[in-house]
């Protein structure tokens, strides 16, 4: 029997590319199906308020906050308010007595104020001005009441509220948050401060219970 034996040269297969117009064919199918498939998922967040080129972002400071326990808490200017807030010097801050606290508007529009929360307990914006009440000092205890707030956007000597049926602050504009509280607070703890736009974003902080920042 005979017998053949192979070279390694005749051993080896051809292998053939695939055509360049076909290569680049296909490449830009693929290329097309991506973008489209992209589009697709993307076109949800193209709002008719982005179109018009007004953003959405909102961006809330806390700048402070004044949590002590005495008589005359003070504003975001760093000056002294009107009127008596209610509180007693003493060791902890009570229920209907009063926390300050300093919020800056960083987005480019106004924002609306919605829901807050301090220590576990939610409170909701109050117009005490269409009561004609005008300043802080007018602000009484029955006219705002635990789980209430309202806000300051005016200084010393005119603490103005805010006249808005909701707590709207400007865009670049800073303003003080006052709130009744519902509870006691224990001066030298920490209590979590929470703030929801009408937006939906929500800004948090820490208050220590007695002390000033800001």
């Amino acid at each position: 029997m005979k017998t053949t034996t192979l070279k390694p040269k005749e051993l080896k297969t051809s292998h053939k590319a695939v055509a360049p117009v076909i290569a680049t064919l296909l490449m830009v199918a693929i290329a097309v199906v991506g973008g489209t498939i992209i589009f697709v998922f993307a076109q949800g967040f193209f709002s008719s308020s982005q179109i018009s080129g007004t953003p959405q972002i909102e961006a809330v400071r806390i700048e402070g906050y004044d949590a002590r326990a005495v008589p005359n808490l003070q504003m975001h200017d760093g000056n002294p308010m009107v009127a008596t807030s209610g509180n007693t010097p003493d060791s902890k801050l009570e229920a209907d007595e009063r926390v300050a606290v300093y919020v800056t508007n960083n987005s480019v529009q106004k924002i609306v104020l919605g829901e807050i929360w301090l220590g576990g307990f939610q409170y909701t914006y109050k117009n005490v001005f269409v009561a004609g009440l005008g300043n802080y000092d007018t602000v009484l205890a029955g006219e705002l009441l635990s789980t209430e707030y309202t806000v300051l956007t005016g200084t010393n000597g005119g603490d103005q509220l805010l006249d808005q049926s909701a707590g709207e602050i400007e865009a670049g504009q800073t303003a003080t948050i006052i709130l009744d509280l519902e509870s006691d607070l224990r001066i030298g703890r920490s209590s979590q401060f929470k703030l929801k736009t009408s937006g939906g974003n929500v800004f948090v902080g820490t208050l220590s219970v007695g002390q000033q920042s800001g």
